[in-house]
């Protein structure tokens, strides 16, 4: 659906997007994630055709979004982190209006507004002003009118911001049933909503993409090696001396135990290793009972800490500015 090619985008002197490639396959729903200031939004607003590439190239369904702006676009819904409501409208007129500028045919328009009113749950607040309803309500209004047209690709920039628990959790099942119909690609600093609703990750840094797989694959590869918690009844040395005549084992360290004469150790083995049995029976046989033995798996948070943990605190400040400087400027080019 999405091709993405050598994609670079520089304000000024800093190079916010750096030749970035990824593909974009139909009927997924993908989480694009990425420290703020490294370039991720200004990717989301460069394939939305809302700021123009220094270089490269975004091709949806075969339509150059520089070349062909107007086939290209009719392919894709857009929700920004801010909706563009009208606060003195009804939902009602907003999405009648959003409509006419998507040139929907008339004859579609009631149906489609029943159709979209009913699948985002706002049938009950159709009537009302926009600036009344929640900002859960308000968020529903704006993905409404994203769904407007039937557009094959969903773009969604932080869709739970703001939210409450209630609000945050009814979005995410929105997002999952608008993934059986459309390809969703869907921003969230809320690394547990991606792991949760999203198929793929991308993971992008200094404008560079670091990651691109399912979840369950980027936790493998970023495991390499199995880590096992162990805590036991022992002295450090008998231990140690212990996890030496492991050759599974091929490292091992010491970490504070509040549990008093006893030590806890973390091990890392060979991949694919599996050592609690063999453990199990090696500390039993020397007589070193086990209190606690965890295997640690890699949560999406710790890969993403760690592929992007050069990110620093000025990088992220100064990269932020100029970014949005940068929008505001091509804001006023378009």
């Amino acid at each position: 659906m999405i091709e993405v090619r050598h994609l670079t985008k520089r304000y000024g002197s800093t190079l916010a997007v750096d030749d970035l490639n990824f593909t974009i396959e139909k009927g997924q729903i993908y989480g694009f994630l990425g420290p703020n200031g490294a370039g991720k939004s200004t990717t989301m607003n460069i394939i939305t055709g809302y700021i123009a590439s220094t270089d490269g190239t975004v091709t949806i369904d075969g339509h150059d979004i520089l070349e062909n702006p107007e086939a290209a676009k009719k392919n894709i819904g857009y929700l920004p982190e801010l909706p563009p409501l009208y606060f003195d409208m009804t939902v009602e007129e907003y999405l009648l209006f959003a409509a006419e500028l998507k040139k929907i045919p008339k004859k579609e328009r009631a149906s489609q507004l029943a159709d979209i009113c009913a699948l985002t749950k706002v049938e009950e607040v159709r009537h009302r002003l926009i600036k009344n309803l929640s900002k859960g309500y308000r968020q529903r209004v704006g993905l409404a009118q994203a769904l407007l047209g039937y557009p094959e690709i969903l773009i969604l920039d932080e869709p739970t911001v703001g939210l409450d628990p209630k609000q945050i959790l009814e979005i995410r099942n929105l997002i999952k049933t608008l993934g059986k119909s459309h390809t969703v690609i869907l921003s969230s600093h809320i690394l547990s909503e991606v792991s949760a609703v999203c198929d793929y990750v991308l993971i992008i840094s200094h404008g560079k993409l670091v990651a691109s797989d399912t979840p369950d694959n980027l936790s493998k590869l970023m495991q390499g090696t199995s880590s096992l918690l162990l805590t036991v009844k022992s002295s450090q040395e008998d231990l140690e001396n212990l996890l030496n005549t492991i050759p599974a084992v091929q490292e091992f360290h010491f970490t504070d135990c509040e549990e008093k004469d006893c030590v806890k150790a973390e091990i890392k083995t060979e991949p694919s290793a599996d050592i609690r049995e063999l453990l199990f029976y090696r500390l039993a046989e020397a007589g070193l009972p086990i209190l606690g033995m965890q295997l640690v798996h890699l949560s999406l948070e710790d890969i993403f800490l760690e592929l992007t943990a050069d990110d620093t605190q000025s990088f992220t400040e100064s990269a932020s500015s100029i970014d949005q400087k940068g929008e505001n400027l091509d804001d006023l080019h378009m």
